[in-house]
């Protein structure tokens, strides 16, 4: 073989293997790379109302810090802030402190051990519709419970507390209201007909907030969920 073969085969060897090392590098990039506290990466299968629940927030304020237009138009690798806006924090001191002479005082001679979590307060809740119980919570398909009845009936608030989504931007609920009752606990409505409430109203245990629909899903009912700290938990304990 000629020498000019020899290294034109060379050339285009090393080419073929430079255009291997890119795009591998490329592919490090994006999904993979770690996000900074306060954010999370959109994941297949989310929907902002269960990153929002996961989170402890509501989807308003998802929706708000992050100039959601839609809450159903997140996709796959998308960053969303989930820990609200701060200002910049203050920096140190110009002036450096001068080295202390004194001795470090001893150390304790026992760890003390860690601190409990706070409890979650308690609460009761009252039926949110009055109908034939269809489906029970099981912690992984059915994540509340449902309740069938016809169309229009009343729905009710299960507890005081404050709407903070009024909507249908998240997937499979249909007409959805969310209520948070303090800072444990938020309740989910789903599938209303209409939804009467409005989002930043306060609304007392029993009141009126929507009417039973089949919006989303195959039948008339109620689909009821319960959020402890973000976690969903069998609403039927709490029911008086």
């Amino acid at each position: 073989m000629a020498p000019a073969d020899v290294r034109i085969r060379r050339m285009r060897f090393l080419s073929s293997a430079l255009l291997a090392c890119l795009l591998a590098a490329c592919g490090t990039t994006g999904s993979s790379q770690p996000v900074a506290a306060g954010y999370y990466r959109v994941k297949s299968g989310d929907t902002l109302y269960r990153i929002a629940v996961n989170h402890g927030r509501s989807v308003g304020e998802l929706t708000r810090w992050n100039g959601l237009g839609d809450a159903s138009r997140i996709e796959t690798g998308q960053v969303l802030r989930v820990s609200p806006p701060t200002g910049a924090s203050r920096p140190s001191g110009g002036t450096a402190s001068k080295p202390s002479t004194t001795k470090p005082a001893p150390k304790p001679s026992r760890i003390p051990p860690p601190a409990e979590p706070a409890p979650a307060s308690g609460i009761s809740l009252a039926w949110p519709a009055k109908g034939q119980l269809v489906g029970r919570f099981d912690g992984s398909s059915n994540k509340g419970i449902d309740i069938a009845g016809a169309a229009g009936d009343p729905v009710y608030a299960a507890a005081a507390g404050k709407v903070v989504y009024v909507g249908r931007g998240i997937r499979s609920y249909g007409n959805l209201l969310i209520i948070k009752h303090n800072n444990d606990y938020i309740s989910a409505y789903a599938h209303n007909q209409t939804l009467i409430a409005r989002e930043g109203q306060s609304v007392r245990k029993g009141q009126k907030i929507a009417t039973m629909g089949d919006t989303a899903s195959n039948r008339v009912k109620l689909h009821f969920e319960l959020r402890l700290r973000g976690k969903a938990v069998d609403p039927l304990p709490y029911l008086d």
